[in-house]
């Protein structure tokens, strides 16, 4: 097959999982075809079967604003054509299922579409009334939509109400990239780096530091938790919340317990550190990184919101505590640190887990199922 993917191409998760996508494809003898405003995050490698076609945003005194959805639509038609694209991916109903289909229009080609919706465009911009219509035609004139969790599917159907049915198709783990190898090196190595003494135990938390992660809620929990286990937390990232975050730690006074290391090219030896993952999000469509955690070995508290509470099976692979409860995650990373047996136990359901349902192959899969079905009209 010849499989067009658009994406977001910067280090957010629905750009990974749509670089990673398209590598897998290629993989498996498939030819390829990145059509986005740049060079995709995750895609740092030369690959057999890949293609990249850059987007470029130019601008005009007659426009207020770069014309960006219809340069893409134009530069994606311009792919279909010249490559004679079976399939289109898009990720994100808006804008991108909204270019693709006008692209399809424009390339006179009978081209199948199939568009993922990753949160944000449901979430957040599902609110916004003058982009529901656009929204849901996204949806609808797509041959395909899928979503990356059941909670973002309900989302979608209560807040756009789209005449289609979805299809849920999880996020997967790169396995290659993100595992245990090498686990006690890189712990070794980090500890000897911050001066993390190697009986102290370490919490870790990353995103891009919005105020819908409640970065709050993941400082107030670890300033629990320390009181009662000598304990360390690490923050991957960077964002607006940046300063309301060092302003917390210092009013709690546990700037000598908590390193702020900013954004990391290379986030796996961090995850292989880590003895417990917080992810305290107040929405959150999947949680890739919470994944990603767990499979180096990591094991999870996390809030009730969105997909969190399917990727993590509470008692069994982690623990989940409504949103804003932080005094309920502290008393269960106490209880996980301090029984070494229940740690080790939930450790090796939670990778076990993890390989069952969320492992590349699986899912991969699932979507070359889809392509196949679209092409055979089976």
């Amino acid at each position: 097959m010849k499989i067009g993917i658009t994406c977001y191409p910067g280090i957010g998760g629905s750009g990974i999982i749509a670089t990673e996508l398209g590598i897998k494809m290629a993989e498996r003898g498939h030819e390829v075809h990145f059509i986005t405003s740049n060079m995709p995050f995750r895609l740092n490698l030369n690959h057999e079967n890949i293609f990249i076609h850059q987007t470029d945003i130019n601008s005009y005194s007659v426009f207020q604003y770069p014309p960006y959805d219809i340069t893409l639509a134009s530069k994606i038609s311009d792919v279909i054509k010249l490559y004679d694209l079976d399939i289109i991916h898009m990720h994100y109903a808006v804008p991108h299922a909204v270019c693709g289909i006008l692209a399809r229009e424009m390339s006179g080609k009978d081209v199948k579409i199939v568009t993922t919706l990753h949160g944000t465009d449901i979430t957040v911009l599902g609110h916004d009334m003058s982009l529901v219509s656009a929204i849901r035609y996204g949806i609808e004139a797509s041959d395909v939509t899928t979503s990356v969790s059941e909670s973002l599917t309900e989302d979608t159907y209560q807040l756009i109400n789209p005449d289609k049915e979805l299809k849920t198709v999880y996020n997967f783990i790169d396995e290659t990239t993100f595992n245990t190898d090498g686990r006690d090196e890189a712990r070794e190595k980090l500890r000897k780096c911050h001066g993390i003494k190697p009986s102290t135990k370490v919490l870790m938390h990353t995103s891009n530091f919005r105020p819908i992660k409640r970065l709050d809620d993941v400082i107030r929990t670890f300033h629990l938790v320390q009181k009662k286990i000598d304990s360390a937390l690490i923050l991957v990232g960077d964002g607006p919340e940046m300063s309301r975050v060092r302003s917390l730690v210092k009013d709690l006074m546990i700037e000598d317990k908590v390193y702020i290391v900013g954004q990391q090219s290379d986030v796996k030896p961090y995850f292989q550190l880590a003895d417990i993952f917080l992810l305290m999000s107040e929405k959150e469509s999947f949680g890739l990184a919470l994944l990603e955690a767990m499979n180096c070995g990591a094991v999870p508290i996390g809030s009730t919101a969105g997909g969190i509470r399917e990727v993590i099976k509470h008692d069994e692979t982690g623990f989940v505590v409504d949103v804003g409860d932080y005094k309920g995650a502290a008393e269960y990373v106490v209880e996980l640190l301090s029984d070494s047996a229940l740690y080790e136990n939930m450790s090796r359901r939670m990778l076990e887990d993890v390989k069952l349902r969320f492992n590349s192959d699986n899912i991969i899969g699932q979507y070359e199922e889809i392509y196949k079905a679209l092409l055979t009209g089976e």
